[in-house]
Formats: C-alpha cells, sequence, structure tokens
C-alpha cells in the first residue's frame, strides 16, 4: 500500500534561479517579436535623431511649470467664456427635438441655395411687389416662421 502524502513541499527558488528564470523567459519573448522590437527601436531612433525624445524629456522635468502655464491659460476669461458657451449651447441643442433641427437645417440650405440662384439680380423690390410676394405660400410661410422665431424670442427675454 502506498504512503499517504501528509505534507506538500513548496519548492523554493533562490533569487539567482528566480533571475536566471525571468532572462530565459524574457530571451524567449526578444526571440518571438524580433521584428517588432526592430520596428520600435528604429522610430524612437528616428524620434532620438529629430529631438523629439529630448523635447519630451525636457517636458517631463518641466511638468510642474508646464501644468502651471496650461490652468493659467485656460483660466483666462475668454477660454472660460468659450467652455461657457460650449455648455451652454449643448443644452439648447440637447433640449430641441433632432427631427425640428433637421428640418430646420434643410429648411436653411434650400433658402441659401434659392438666394445663390437670384445673387446677381440687383432688381429692387418695390413695395407692390412686395405686397405681391406674400401671397407665395412659401415666401408667406418663411416669414410667419420668422416672425413667431423672434415672438418667442421676445418673450424669453422679457422675463
Amino acid at each position: 500500500m502506498a504512503v499517504p502524502i501528509t505534507s506538500i513541499k513548496k519548492k523554493q527558488y533562490t533569487p539567482e534561479q528566480i533571475q536566471e528564470q525571468k532572462l530565459e523567459e524574457l530571451q524567449a519573448l526578444l526571440a518571438k517579436q524580433d521584428e517588432a522590437l526592430e520596428k520600435i527601436l528604429s522610430i524612437t531612433g528616428e524620434l532620438n535623431d529629430i529631438g523629439v525624445l529630448d523635447a519630451v524629456a525636457a517636458m517631463v522635468k518641466a511638468k510642474e511649470q508646464i501644468a502651471k502655464i496650461a490652468v493659467d491659460q485656460v483660466s483666462r476669461e475668454p477660454i472660460t467664456n468659450l467652455i461657457n458657451h460650449v455648455m451652454n449651447a449643448s443644452a439648447v441643442m440637447s433640449s430641441i427635438d433632432p427631427a425640428i433641427t433637421s428640418k430646420l437645417v434643410e429648411s436653411v440650405r434650400s433658402g441659401l441655395n434659392e438666394a445663390e440662384l437670384y445673387r446677381d439680380n440687383d432688381e429692387k423690390v418695390g413695395v407692390i411687389q412686395l405686397m405681391t410676394l406674400l401671397k407665395d405660400d412659401d415666401i408667406n410661410r418663411g416669414l410667419k416662421f420668422g416672425l413667431d422665431f423672434l415672438k418667442g424670442m421676445g418673450r424669453e427675454l422679457g422675463k
């Protein structure tokens, strides 16, 4: 009958054996990835030749000064105004139904195309011609939209 196992002995490696094992693993990895390593070394060599690595090293050494400059630049009034404008515009845009925005953008595109067709027409528009144009359904619809827009904008400005 076999003798039962009563204890398990974990093999203890010496620091030299651990270092030897890690070197063997590294050697195997280097042999397996030699093409990638050659590319990395080539790229870093080129970066060093053009001075990029020196610039990065200098930036790392001056990280506190660079961070201070960045914070000073970002906290300038024009930049904070820009950030506030972007946040406000984002809030407005996210509150508008995308279908309405799409229709409005298409309407503006169509209006610009129509205006471009008659850009070189220097003919003056008289009062009678203007009254006649108001009977055109498309012009009337656009004018009514503009007036409704101004009414809503004025109401909000009055608050």
